[in-house]
């Protein structure tokens, strides 16, 4: 060796040692493990595949309930990865339907990657409970038949608002029925995720429970279901509109658990409210945990959805690029 060469001339790291001993078309053939520690730290991770809830299309309009399978033909010739299903929003769950939708989505090239059903598991009464237990059974034996990995679950809520606007119009606070406490109803959201689980499990079929509403208004209220259940089958969705208060922080609590995410928009102005989200930060707040599935627009705004979701869409490819 050439005593004059420099000890910066030295630092050679395996690959090019490799390239240097055996040539660049040997290293090919050598195992790929020898080469991890040379992957650049800045190296950027494939973008978010970016899906619609059909829930985008209709948002409880009574002139715009669209049928799942033209909310699946609307995705595609928009260009979106992947569909959400709203359950409520399906008017035939028999198993020829469930079929053509998975063949209808399969055709045109998309993923089914995700079911939003409801439940309410907060009440005292065993026999309701039960009820709303085998309906969360029934949907996610609906998302296996489907090839659907995830379904949207709730707490569910008190139940004492008058309606879903009285609810919206106190933030999503309403009071506990009396003679009872939160810790009665956390109690019962448990035992009933717990009898689910085993057909989740079987099924292979991650139950995300979501930030919305009831006891699970907040991210602390979902980590404390999903900490005191403890099963890889219950983890969360994260909903970006359904944080009225320190949202990114909240972001920040929930995005480690998160195995779906849905990202709300308002273009035209809200239903019920209207929330600035900044996209670009929620984006780099999953990225800093690896949150690598799929963002799942649900448009909540009153402009029309023909011009209002190639939008949202647009703006999402950007943020999660």
């Amino acid at each position: 060796m050439n005593k004059n060469v420099s000890t910066a001339g030295m630092h050679l790291n395996r690959r090019q040692l490799a390239i240097g001993s055996v040539g660049a078309a040997a290293v090919a053939c050598l195992p790929k493990f020898l080469f991890a520690e040379d992957a650049s730290p800045s190296r950027s991770t494939p973008p978010n595949p970016i899906a619609v809830s059909t829930y985008s299309y209709w948002r409880y309009r009574s002139d715009s309930k669209l049928s799942i399978l033209e909310c699946i033909d609307l995705a595609a010739d928009t260009g979106f990865d992947a569909v959400e299903i709203l359950h409520v929003q399906m008017e035939d769950e028999s198993d020829a339907m469930l079929q053509r939708i998975k063949q209808r989505a399969f055709r045109l090239g998309l993923d089914l990657c995700g079911m939003s059903t409801h439940q309410s598991f907060v009440s005292p009464d065993a026999d309701k409970r039960q009820e709303n237990i085998d309906h969360t059974i029934r949907c996610i034996e609906m998302a296996y038949k489907m090839g659907i990995p995830t379904i949207r679950v709730n707490t569910g809520r008190w139940g004492t608002s008058g309606n879903f606007d009285e609810l919206m119009a106190n933030k999503g606070i309403e009071p506990r029925l009396e003679g009872y406490t939160d810790e009665d109803g956390f109690g019962w959201v448990r035992e009933s995720f717990e009898k689910c689980l085993p057909t989740a499990e079987t099924c292979g079929v991650v139950l995300g429970l979501e930030n919305h509403w009831g006891l699970g208004r907040t991210a602390e209220g979902v980590l404390r279901v999903i900490g005191e259940v403890d099963s890889p089958w219950l983890r969360a969705t994260m909903d970006t509109g359904n944080f009225l208060e320190n949202q990114y922080d909240q972001y920040k609590q929930l995005a480690p658990e998160a195995v779906f995410v849905q990202a709300k928009t308002y273009y035209g102005g809200g239903t019920w409210y209207t929330l600035d989200i900044d996209y670009d930060r929620v984006a780099s707040i999953l990225r800093h945990v690896n949150y690598r599935g799929y963002i799942s627009l649900e448009f909540e705004g009153s402009e029309p959805h023909e011009t209002a979701i190639p939008k949202s869409l647009a703006m999402l490819r950007k943020a999660f690029a």
